[in-house]
């Protein structure tokens, strides 16, 4: 699962950017037994909000792709 990969690459001490669509990630408002869902495995990123259906978004995707080790 691909949050929990984060996670732990995170609790490790790597650099973790967590993309985001400009509304936020849908689980930060999951109902009932997801509730805690978000704040537990986003705990050690860092969140960048991008609207990458324009060309600067998409241009920053694509800068801080050509930077990292794992891109997910």
């Amino acid at each position: 699962m691909g949050p929990a990969c984060g996670m732990i690459l995170a609790d490790m001490g790597a650099e973790v950017i967590k993309l985001e669509p400009l509304k936020g990630d849908s689980t930060r408002r999951r109902p009932g037994s997801g509730a805690g869902f978000f704040s537990a495995f986003r705990r050690n990123k860092k969140s960048l909000a991008i609207d990458n259906s324009v060309a600067r978004g998409l241009a920053v995707v694509y800068k801080l792709a050509a930077q990292v080790v794992v891109f997910s």
